[in-house]
């Protein structure tokens, strides 16, 4: 059964003096940014089986504020890989993506995920903040491999 992956850059962040690079939280033009995201999924993909979410304060944020915006409120799991990873460790994740979840989201960083996004599709595109690319490949998720999926969409919603 055909897989849709959906891979979402966080919002806009801040960057205090003194703060840890993870907890950087969003500016506000990303605090505006991030329900955007979620009413652009709600119109584009209604049913999200499962959220894979980056650690880091900036990601968390942005999909507590996207989540908000949708009308089924899908599982979240954080998983430490996402933060800081390079295509090759996005794809271990993806590969071990439960095979019940038909849609997923992963919620990370850049460089990672306009490397990743390379890697599945062949395609280079940038995946600047609030960056939504979403994917799909037959098959399942253990399954996934370069050059495999096909990039149907990309999108960076932006709040008013």
């Amino acid at each position: 059964m055909a897989r849709t992956l959906i891979l979402l850059r966080h919002a806009k962040s801040a960057w205090p003096p003194d703060t840890p690079d993870a907890a950087r939280p969003l500016t506000e033009s990303g605090r505006r940014d991030a329900p955007a995201v979620g009413r652009w999924l709600r119109e584009r993909a209604p049913t999200i089986d499962l959220v894979m979410c980056s650690p880091a304060v900036r990601a968390v944020q942005t999909w507590d504020l996207a989540v908000a915006e949708l009308a089924a409120i899908p599982p979240v799991r954080q998983d430490g890989r996402l933060y800081g990873a390079g295509a090759q460790d996005l794809l271990r994740v993806t590969r071990q993506l439960p095979h019940t979840a038909l849609t997923a989201v992963l919620v990370g960083h850049n460089p990672g995920l306009e490397d990743f996004l390379t890697l599945l599709t062949g395609v280079a595109e940038p995946l600047k903040t609030s960056a939504i690319a979403v994917l799909r490949a037959p098959g399942g998720w253990a399954q996934a491999r370069w050059s495999s999926w096909t990039l149907v969409a990309l999108a960076t919603p932006r709040g008013r």
